[in-house]
């Protein structure tokens, strides 16, 4: 298979590549990072003004309607600069009510194509169960597993049992108790406690098919962000080889570093070949012919790249470990995407299960 972007996805990729580099450079995200923010919303609204916010929504949103492969190009340059704004919760969520939600549901997705509306969801069901409330509507209760800017969301999509199944469910944060949990990635999280909160049921309650497409977009939507994380630490990494120099050579002269760059070099190429194999049968075919794929993409991220990253910091030496150097961004941002894939033990047993 040749996965070559296309002409279109090639711009796509050129725009939120040279916007990112930018207005997310290392100085204005140490400037964000001082402010005590959430997110920066002076990129968050130079994204939307760039169309990237809109680019996979619905047309009835005012969106461009592009699929799973735009995703993952967005999602690869956020990850790539480390940029600190809600984008991978915020499309994978606006992706999936897209996909199964009604069009009333679509249609309100429109303000975050203006940056006017952010979203997360809680892909971990946590404890939460549905039941029918007074009126004949929907009410949440228990809570929720951890969600990046939870909090700060206008709407959040939340798995909840219900009788005969498990369905998914528009919330409102703002009726629930949030209780903060900051993340590996320096992101806020939360998990949201729910007593009889209103929900809105994405798809028809109880049949799983909206969980299981948000699942889907989740591990797709963070494995895209990994492969740019590394992408952005094999860069940062390559240039500091080049200009650091020991015993009156360069360090990327030594053979047992360039060794130890070109392991880097194949985690990310591994982690991209699945990454792109994923993101196209996401878009071609049924879901389930993605999931192999997804789960080797997401392993890779959570194991292979997660090591790969530990050699990033290696060869910086004792810079490598200095959290104001951007390099640690980059660790930080690997280990969280890892968090929210399980592991890389829990993904090879579920390629274990589906190849069984």
């Amino acid at each position: 298979m040749d996965f070559t972007l296309d002409e279109a996805q090639d711009e796509l990729r050129g725009l939120a590549a040279g916007l990112l580099g930018r207005e997310a450079a290392p100085a204005r995200i140490e400037a964000h990072e001082r402010s005590g923010e959430p997110y920066d919303a002076g990129l968050w609204r130079s994204l939307a003004r760039a169309g990237l916010l809109g680019a996979v929504l619905p047309e009835e949103a005012g969106g461009a309607g592009l699929g799973p492969v735009e995703l993952a190009v967005i999602l690869r340059e956020v990850g790539a600069h480390v940029a600190p704004v809600p984008v991978q919760q915020s499309l994978v969520a606006a992706m999936t009510v897209a996909r199964y939600g009604s069009a009333a549901q679509r249609r309100a997705l429109a303000p975050l194509a203006e940056g006017g509306l952010v979203l997360s969801a809680a892909a971990d069901s946590g404890a939460a169960t549905a039941r029918r409330a007074t009126g004949g509507g929907w009410a949440l209760d228990g809570r929720t597993g951890v969600a990046p800017y939870a909090a700060q969301a206008d709407r959040v999509l939340v798995p909840a049992a219900v009788d005969g199944g498990t369905g998914l469910f528009l919330v409102d944060p703002g009726t629930a108790e949030p209780l903060t949990i900051p993340l590996p990635s320096g992101e806020p999280g939360a998990v949201l406690v729910l007593d009889g909160v209103p929900a809105e049921p994405v798809g028809p309650a109880g049949d799983g098919q909206a969980l299981r497409g948000l699942r889907h977009l989740s591990v797709a939507g963070a494995v895209a962000t990994a492969s740019g994380v590394l992408a952005g630490a094999l860069a940062l990494t390559t240039g500091y080889l080049g200009t650091r120099r020991q015993f009156g050579r360069a360090l990327a002269e030594f053979q047992a570093v360039t060794m130890q760059i070109a392991d880097v070099y194949i985690a990310g190429r591994a982690l991209d070949v699945a990454l792109w194999s994923a993101v196209w049968r996401l878009a071609e075919g049924p879901p389930e012919e993605a999931e192999a794929d997804l789960e080797v993409g997401a392993f890779t991220a959570a194991g292979p790249a997660l090591k790969a990253l530990y050699t990033c910091q290696h060869l910086h030496g004792g810079i490598g470990l200095d959290v104001t150097y951007p390099l640690h961004r980059h660790f930080a941002w690997a280990r969280h995407q890892a968090h929210l894939l399980g592991g890389a033990e829990a993904r090879l047993d579920r390629i274990g299960a589906l190849t069984a």
